[in-house]
């Protein structure tokens, strides 16, 4: 009989680390606050990278977006014989594992370039459209399956921008689509139904079940709208200057307006809307993670009642944060500041130590070290080159490492800026301008250093202040260090043809 446990893996996109009920108690997630309670909570989790494409690829191969070479929203893996390591869900069915994938992995190989095949899922159902750039071989796809739903969705949406996430996608809506002809509430069904009638009770089961929201847009459903009230929400509070300076946000044009047309689009809007229409937004924001909680609680009921939770880990997870109208008005993601950056990262089941359980880890966690993590589980073998650490056994690391790439105007990679981060320290540094000269200009490097215990908003830059040198020689010698250990530990190197050995 085969005792390795059953692994959920519950996901969502663009959710910040502070909006689940066990971090902010006027949030209403009781499924969510549930598997916290019976387990464990990471609470100092970071991303590897602030946008969805190298962030999902660098959790779901365990390397860092540098080492992919999945470096912005504009770039995915496009040589499926030539992959690095194996991705997650290839690793658990050459285990022995069932493979069931419903909803948004974002491989991103986008409508120019080769559709890739499930990568290891088994089963596979994809909220989208068939020609949405985001069709995986095999997959059953939304469009195919409920054309008549998604236009409906479609329409309501039309108005949203590219990503649904111009004003209008931020300001939202009462949504008048039914629940299950949204995007979300398909790649539920399409979830219940599979664990009703196709698991194979010879072994076990990952299950992997990830959403599209609460990423804007956000249109959302009447009965979650009202689980909140909008006296009860905050307004999100301003810093105390207009303009960013000083910092890697400002580095890419942002004074200007140039390289983030977006931000000055959406900012625009909302310094015209009143307190309470601002609060609304925030309310949409909550609403949607109710609902998604609502999803995950029927998912996990209907995985009880087949006896799947006996012997189960649970992972909840989402793959970067959400600015929510902070530092100025700014929504999204894009940045390296902790509403960015850090995510909600939760270990439950029963194949949990019962010693584990109820309790808040708050050592260094990153998303590539779900990879080794579950492998370990799972009685399967990972590359010995992956950087990621087991989160129920390995000593954590010293910090968190976050990386943030952009392309400027003409198209070109932007020089990077990179994160270390501690509990009580923040560190960013970066050089303005192009990649492709930044080894001659490295006397132009800049930093941001927070503490973030006395200033959790990030808005008091210490890095150039002779008093803090101290910590921020460290904080760079850390860094320095962690990057030069990654990468020499790892054989590969990208170029247009893939991933060859060194040497």
């Amino acid at each position: 009989m085969d005792t390795r446990p059953n692994i959920i893996f519950l996901m969502t996109d663009q959710q910040r680390w502070d909006c689940i009920g066990r971090f902010n108690s006027s949030i209403k997630t009781p499924t969510l606050d549930r598997l916290a309670d019976e387990g464990i909570v990471y609470s100092q989790a970071v991303c590897q990278a602030p946008m969805c494409v190298p962030s999902r690829s660098s959790m779901m191969f365990g390397l860092y977006p540098s080492q992919l070479g999945v470096r912005t929203n504009h770039g995915g893996l496009y040589f499926e014989d030539k992959l690095p390591v194996e991705p997650l869900p290839e690793l658990l069915r050459k285990a022995g594992y069932q493979t069931a994938g419903f909803g948004k992995t974002h491989w991103n190989h986008g409508l120019h370039n080769p559709c890739p095949p499930t990568r290891g899922f088994e089963v596979r159902a994809v909220g989208l459209a068939r020609n949405s750039g985001h069709y995986e071989t095999n997959a059953m796809m939304m469009g195919d399956d409920d054309p008549e739903g998604l236009a409906a969705y479609s329409l309501e949406t039309r108005d949203y921008g590219s990503g649904e996430e111009n004003a209008n996608g931020y300001l939202g809506c009462t949504s008048s689509v039914p629940m299950h002809q949204h995007r979300d509430g398909w790649v539920a069904e399409k979830c219940k139904q599979f664990i009703q009638s196709g698991i194979d009770a010879s072994r076990p089961l990952f299950l992997y079940l990830s959403f599209l929201k609460p990423h804007a847009g956000f249109n959302v459903p009447k009965e979650f709208e009202d689980w909140y009230r909008l006296e009860d929400i905050p307004d999100i509070d301003q810093p105390p200057w207009e303009r960013e300076e000083g910092t890697h946000l400002a580095s890419g044009g942002e004074r200007d307006g140039r390289s983030d047309a977006g931000y000055w689009e959406r900012r625009k809007v909302w310094e015209g809307l009143s307190p309470t229409e601002r609060r609304r937004t925030t309310l949409r924001y909550w609403a949607n993670c109710s609902w998604l909680d609502h999803y995950f609680g029927q998912v996990l009921d209907g995985l009880r009642e087949k006896g799947v939770l006996d012997n189960a880990l649970i992972v909840f997870v989402s793959d970067h944060g959400e600015m929510l109208g902070e530092r100025r008005h700014r929504f999204s993601k894009y940045c390296l500041y902790d509403s960015s950056v850090r995510v909600p990262l939760i270990l439950s089941g029963s194949a949990l130590p019962d010693s584990l359980r109820g309790t808040v880890d708050e050592r260094p966690a990153e998303l590539i070290d779900l990879v080794p993590t579950l492998a370990s589980m799972a009685g399967a073998e990972v590359s010995p080159l992956l950087p990621g650490l087991d989160l129920l056994v390995e000593k954590r690391r010293g910090g968190t490492f976050c990386e943030f790439h952009r392309k400027t105007e003409d198209g070109l990679f932007a020089a990077p800026a990179l994160m270390w981060r501690k509990k009580e320290w923040k560190l960013i540094l970066y050089l303005p301008g192009h990649l492709k000269d930044a080894i001659t200009r490295l006397n132009e490097l800049q930093g941001e250093l927070y503490h973030l215990t006395d200033d959790p908003a990030e808005w008091t830059n210490l890095f150039e202040q002779e008093s803090y040198a101290k910590i921020r020689e460290q904080m760079t010698a850390e860094l320095l260090m962690h990057l030069a250990c990654t990468w020499t530990r790892g054989p590969f190197f990208y170029d247009n043809q893939g991933y060859k050995a060194l040497g």
